[in-house]
């Protein structure tokens, strides 16, 4: 468990860099040069999703996609400098909710 909580939040970082890195370009008029270490970030999300011990990619990507979530709203607080509201805190605790109950849940054979 501990492991994948590791290569999640490495996922996460990477996958949010790398999208930010074309919204940086497309939206806030920075240079092209952002494009290639976006390409390479989201490069390096897809591998590390591929490290997570789950049976099937549906299963670690839908766990995932309950600490992207989270991870977005650090980002936007960290990066962004927009803090997030209650909304956000509540929304983002019951994606980790679920991506655990996913992630941890009994599984018969």
């Amino acid at each position: 468990m501990a492991g994948a909580v590791g290569i999640y939040a490495g996922a996460a970082v990477a996958e949010i860099a790398g999208c930010f890195a074309f919204w940086a370009w497309l939206r806030l008029g920075k240079s092209m040069l952002w494009i290639g270490p976006g390409v390479a970030s989201l490069m390096l999300f897809a591998w590390l999703l591929t490290r997570v011990d789950a049976a099937f990619a549906g299963r670690a990507f839908a766990a995932y996609g309950g600490v992207y979530i989270a991870a977005s709203l650090v980002w936007m607080w960290a990066v962004e400098g927009t803090r997030p509201d209650r909304w956000d805190l509540i929304g983002g605790t019951a994606c980790l909710l679920g991506a655990a109950v996913i992630l941890l849940g009994p599984r018969s054979a």
